[in-house]
C-alpha cells in the first residue's frame, strides 16, 4: 500500500541536516583518532565537520540526496512526483560542485564522504583526513 500525503509529509519532516547517522559515526572516529574539529561551521556550504587552522572541511553526503552513481539507473527509480525528485537531485549535484569550487577559491580543501564509504570503511575515511591535514601542515 502506498504511503498517504500526510504520512510522507511526516517522514520528509523528520530529514535533518544536521547529526545524521553517518555524520555522528565518522565524528565519532575522527574524536578517536585525535582529530579535533568545529561541527557545522560557518563557511561556504555549511560542511559538517571542519578542521579550521588547517582549513579542510568535510562533508558526510548521503546517496539519496547527493545523488550517488546518478545514472539513468539511478533516475528510474522514481516512481512519483518523478520530474520534482530528478530536479531535485540534480539541484543538490550542482550546488555541491558550486560549493566545492568556492570553498576551493577561498584556501579549503573539501573531503566529501559518501554514507556508503563512511558505513563500509570507516578507518579509510579517517585516514583521508589525517593524510589531508599532514598535507595540510606541510604546505
Amino acid at each position: 500500500m502506498r504511503p498517504t500525503k500526510a504520512q510522507i509529509h511526516y517522514t520528509m519532516s523528520r530529514v535533518r541536516s544536521s547529526g545524521s547517522e553517518i555524520e555522528t559515526c565518522l565524528g565519532r572516529a575522527l574524536w578517536k583518532a585525535g582529530i579535533r574539529y568545529r561541527k557545522q561551521y560557518n563557511a561556504v556550504g555549511r560542511p559538517d565537520f571542519v578542521l579550521v587552522r588547517a582549513k579542510i572541511a568535510i562533508f558526510c553526503d548521503s546517496e539519496f540526496w547527493h545523488g550517488y552513481r546518478w545514472s539513468k539507473k539511478s533516475r528510474a527509480a522514481f516512481k512519483r512526483n518523478r520530474k520534482y525528485w530528478i530536479a531535485k537531485i540534480e539541484r543538490n549535484r550542482s550546488r555541491d560542485r558550486a560549493v566545492n569550487r568556492r570553498l576551493k577559491k577561498e584556501g579549503w580543501l573539501t573531503l566529501r564522504f559518501w554514507e556508503r564509504q563512511i558505513q563500509e570503511s570507516l578507518a579509510d575515511c579517517v585516514q583521508a583526513v589525517i593524510a589531508a591535514k599532514s598535507l595540510r601542515a606541510v604546505q
